[in-house]
């Protein structure tokens, strides 16, 4: 005699999985961006972070005493992150500034020495990031 039992899935089985992983997909999907946003963020802190040591030491170096007015004055001493550009200003001997921004976002991160403030920075030496 032949069996008669279930062979798969009931239609109504399947639709409920589907909205299960629909809502557990809208929950993660948000929270993935966020992180890469903060991933760039961090990625241009460090750089500038890098930066503003680079800029020390070269200070420190050079006679007369001066900050790099461009990152290929730094040689060696200083590499930039994927995705990062940073821009520097106002580089005299007395004071610079610097904007990073990153190829993955509208964001952008910055510092200064001295008198060259530059938005968002506020505060000599302090990255930061709007």
């Amino acid at each position: 005699m032949r069996r008669l039992g279930r062979q798969g899935f009931t239609l109504i089985e399947l639709l409920v999985v589907v909205v299960i992983i629909s809502v557990l997909a809208a929950i993660a999907i948000p929270k993935f961006a966020t992180s890469k946003e903060r991933a760039y963020v961090t990625s241009m802190r460090n750089d500038l972070r890098n930066l503003l040591a680079a800029q020390l030491t070269y200070h420190s170096n050079q006679d007369p005493q001066v900050y790099a007015g461009a990152l290929a004055d730094l040689g060696n001493e200083f590499r930039l992150s994927a995705g990062v550009s940073i821009a520097i200003a106002d580089a005299t001997a007395l004071t610079w500034s610097a904007v990073a921004t990153h190829s993955a976002t509208a964001s952008k991160c910055a510092v200064f020495v001295g008198t060259a403030a530059v938005p968002p920075a506020t505060v000599d030496g302090e990255i930061a990031c709007d």
